[in-house]
């Protein structure tokens, strides 16, 4: 698809002239910072999705496949997914069952928790994964559009951010927080 061609002004700084003009000066800057970093996102997770394409992989499934290939076992409960995702139980149920019928997963019972279930790598899902990886590192994570020191700048505030909003406590725990 080709890349469409620049807009001749930037709409958020227009946006933030429209807020100012409408008398929200104090809702300004917050509007121009939350719609900037959804703007982000987005620009972002199209570089993501256009890597994981050849892969047939979501960044939902990716994300629970580098997980379990990261654990020791290359297997974790699904309730420590749940928590280490931060997303819905539902969600990574749902994730799981694709990656189960794709072969890439096994949900197992738990060995000491006759409630809960584990769920595994198999050898396909870790090849994909790391197939995966090698594409996200060289396509998007290596150069994310942006300066060395403004990379860690932007993680740096976007961890303060995450936790006063809750994603983690202090002091920090192991490891160190981004």
């Amino acid at each position: 698809m080709p890349r469409p061609r620049p807009l001749p002004i930037d709409p958020l700084a227009e946006a933030k002239r429209q807020w100012l003009a409408h008398g929200w000066t104090d809702a300004a800057d917050g509007m121009t910072a939350v719609v900037s970093v959804m703007r982000a996102q987005q620009l972002l997770l199209a570089r993501v999705d256009a890597a994981l394409k050849p892969f047939a992989l979501s960044f939902a499934r990716y994300e629970m496949l580098r997980l379990l290939a990261f654990s020791r076992s290359g297997s974790l409960p699904l309730s420590s997914v749940v928590a280490r995702l931060q997303v819905h139980a539902t969600t990574v149920t749902s994730t799981a069952e694709r990656l189960v019928r794709d072969g890439l997963i096994l949900r197992e019972p738990h060995p000491h928790d006759g409630r809960a279930a584990m769920l595994s790598l198999t050898d396909a899902g870790r090849d994909l994964v790391e197939r995966a990886t090698a594409a996200l590192n060289s396509q998007v994570f290596s150069a994310p559009g942006m300066s060395a020191e403004d990379t860690t700048g932007l993680v740096g505030i976007v961890a303060r951010l995450r936790r006063d909003a809750g994603d983690f406590t202090e002091p920090r725990p192991q490891p160190d927080p981004l």
